[in-house]
């Protein structure tokens, strides 16, 4: 994934007409991180790494986010209400209810438009699907033992 995402990032950023030290410049990050992520020397980047690519190239966060595989097409599509095979009843009655609160969605005191607020449940349903998946995976296993 990491060197998929690298040669993305690298066709993305000829693609703009960037060199690596422009893009790195324009993200507030080393031009040497940008040269590690495009020859798949660094794994894929955090988020918020990510954020500042996606401005400084002007491309979509959520774009480089599938690109990152932060956001598979599996995932996005659980946005209106399919669970992946392995989730329990407790997960999807969890998933439900983080996404019915309609609370007024605000970024800096002003209220998000529907498009924005799509956008972030979009987000939210893969990041909330890749973390009970990863806590599935690296739930300690209790031990039955005497003391």
């Amino acid at each position: 994934m990491a060197g998929d995402f690298g040669e993305y990032l690298k066709q993305l950023r000829e693609h703009k007409g960037l060199t690596i030290n422009q893009l790195a410049s324009l993200a507030g990050i080393s031009g040497a991180q940008i040269s590690r992520i495009e020859n798949g020397l660094r794994g894929v980047p955090k988020p918020a790494t990510l954020r500042k690519i996606a401005e400084a190239a002007e491309v979509s966060y959520e774009e480089l986010m599938e690109h990152a595989g932060y956001l598979a097409e599996d995932l996005l599509s659980n946005t209106e209400g399919k669970a992946p095979e392995w989730a329990t009843e407790k997960d999807k009655r969890d998933f439900r209810k983080m996404l019915e609160d309609d609370g007024e969605l605000m970024f800096d005191g002003i209220p998000l438009n529907k498009e924005d607020k799509q956008r972030i449940k979009d987000v939210l349903t893969g990041l909330f699907w890749e973390a009970k998946q990863m806590n599935k995976r690296t739930k300690p296993k209790h031990e039955s033992g005497t003391d």
